[in-house]
């Protein structure tokens, strides 16, 4: 069952979604998804929940009930909608599958259209049969931080929209019915947000500091709101540049410090991105992208910073880049990080977007005992420490201040202790020294791209970050045995085996989220391996599940 509610900004269409969500995750699988306008009020914001017995993960264009809270927002909705899809709430006209529903007049009755959203709640949940008294427990839990009597008229007006749902479902002669599904009962129900954040905490992350930018902004509510029982200090920072070189300070402190901004945000930043590779110090940044130039789509989603993000800074200097593709790998991703920041002395930049970001699904907890952090610093310098001292592999044991020896770190050119020079070989070596880094990396801690289909293929698809779900449900449907998929969580550096996998396909296909397939630059730009089918998609909205379906159709 395809769920999507569509109505203006302000209207309850959130407080729905985490209704419908809390409710029906008790029993099946279920995915959630938003895509809103940059307004506080009005405009036309949808939100679509999949409800499945099996794991759903991805975006599907598919509606099957369609809750109009505001008839302005079906022009948007056109070319989703079709013969099967059945309509219900504000409309313009009835048909077989349109019907019309005033959920204000019956809010008002209660005693104020703010209580809409239950009653559309009860609507949704009533005529897809589920049991009103769990469903009403629920609704009541919700509302009990806004006092009894917000739970006495929320409850209230649930009651109605349920009778109005079922009766509706009997006049249509409509069921839907679903085995519940056990397992779901110990997993997780998170959002993209809370996988960076919880993988944030695991990786030992104590101090959080941020200029609030859409979509990146969810994370530091997050660890905002956990912070307390963590011990993690947060910093709301005046703008993106007292941000980032807070946390530039919390690292050389000995802390381990975040930053999460958007495009916009991360440009102010750059300066103290060239920074941290002057000075050696650990750095990880978490860049949700959106569309742009300036300020473009600041609701929206895009992967258009990828090599923004990798060029970003003066100079030359190492970093990593990741692109988690779910939520498993966000956790897992931004754990690491912490740790490789730590070992390497780099920025690590973990890249999402506002799709990545603002959707829930389940997933099995991680096994919390494996996630151990790795502390790479001493906290005792000795009376002769060198901050910069040079070895072989360029890295210099880094010390934190309060011990025996100074350390000094500068931003100007430098010698091993950390003081100014304009020494030339003083200069070829250090410079040697900090991109030596990247190449113990790739030798160590290299992480592998993630393979998917026959060992023998002849079509392989290539992608990284949020597409990931999409492309596997895609070629699920399509059922190829010529095609394999080929998905990058570490978009830098790019994996030496990636050209084994390229060469052995007759055709190879990328699929990004964005206008000039900054992935299949770089390959090129890094491997000299040109990819000329390319999916690309930059209107702002995410792929769905159907239009990767139907081009690898056309394209095999």
């Amino acid at each position: 069952m395809n769920i999507l509610i569509t109505g203006p900004a302000g209207s309850g269409i959130q407080t729905i979604e985490n209704l419908l969500c809390a409710i029906f995750k008790e029993e099946y699988y279920v995915f959630s998804t938003k895509e809103y306008m940059s307004r506080i009020r009005g405009g036309a914001n949808t939100t679509t929940i999949r409800v499945e017995a099996k794991r759903v993960n991805a975006f599907s264009s598919r509606i099957d009930l369609l809750l109009s809270l505001d008839r302005r927002g079906l022009n948007r909705l056109r070319e989703r909608i079709n013969e099967k899809t059945l309509i219900f709430g504000d409309v313009e006209t009835e048909s077989q599958s349109t019907f019309s529903i005033n959920f204000d007049q019956m809010a008002s009755e209660i005693g104020h259209k703010v209580f809409a959203n239950s009653v559309a709640t009860g609507f949704i949940l009533g005529f897809l049969g589920r049991e009103k008294e769990k469903a009403e427990e629920i609704t009541g839990a919700f509302f009990k931080d806004k006092g009894d009597e917000a739970v006495r008229k929320n409850r209230e007006a649930f009651s109605p929209g349920y009778a109005l749902g079922k009766e509706m479902a009997e006049k249509i002669d409509f069921r839907w019915e679903m085995e519940p599904n056990e397992r779901i009962r110990n997993e997780l129900f998170l959002n993209g947000a809370q996988a960076i954040g919880l993988g944030a905490l695991l990786g030992g992350c104590n101090f959080v500091s941020s200029y609030p930018m859409t979509p990146s902004t969810p994370v530091f509510t997050f660890l905002a709101e956990k912070g307390p029982k963590f011990n993690l200090i947060v910093e709301q920072a005046e703008d993106e540049i007292a941000a980032i070189n807070m946390v530039l300070g919390s690292w050389y402190a000995g802390s381990r410090g975040l930053v999460t901004t958007s495009g916009g945000g991360f440009a102010l930043m750059v300066e103290a991105l060239s920074l941290a590779g002057m000075i050696e110090s650990p750095l990880v940044i978490h860049l949700g992208q959106r569309p742009g130039p300036a300020t473009g789509l600041p609701t929206r989603t895009e992967q258009a910073d990828l090599l923004f993000s990798l060029f970003a800074g003066h100079g030359e200097f190492p970093r990593l880049i990741f692109a988690p593709g779910d939520l498993q790998e966000g956790i897992r991703l931004t754990f690491e990080a912490f740790n490789l920041a730590d070992k390497y002395q780099m920025p690590v930049i973990i890249l999402t977007d506002q799709y990545f970001i603002d959707t829930y699904y389940h997933l099995e907890p991680p096994e919390i005992e494996k996630f151990k952090p790795e502390y790479y610093f001493e906290e005792n310098a000795p009376p002769d420490y060198k901050r910069y001292q040079l070895t072989p592999d360029g890295l210099t044991p880094r010390a934190v201040p309060g011990g025996d020896g100074f350390v000094c770190v500068d931003s100007d050119e430098h010698d091993e202790e950390g003081h100014i020079t304009e020494d030339r070989l003083m200069r070829k070596l250090m410079v040697e020294k900090r991109n030596k880094k990247l190449e113990k990396f790739k030798t160590n801690d290299m992480i592998r791209p993630s393979f998917f289909g026959p060992e023998s293929y002849e079509i392989l698809l290539i992608s990284w970050g949020s597409t990931k779900n999409m492309v596997l449900e895609a070629l699920d449907r399509v059922q190829d045995k010529r095609i394999a998929y080929l998905h990058l969580p570490l978009v830098y550096p790019l994996p030496e085996t990636l050209g084994e996998y390229l060469d052995k396909a007759r055709k190879t296909i990328i699929i990004e989220n964005n206008y000039t397939a900054q992935l299949a630059r770089l390959i090129r730009m890094e491997m000299g391996f040109e990819i000329k089918e390319k999916i690309l998609k930059y209107d702002g909205h995410p792929f769905s599940v159907e239009a990767i379906e139907q081009e690898l159709r056309l394209r095999i």
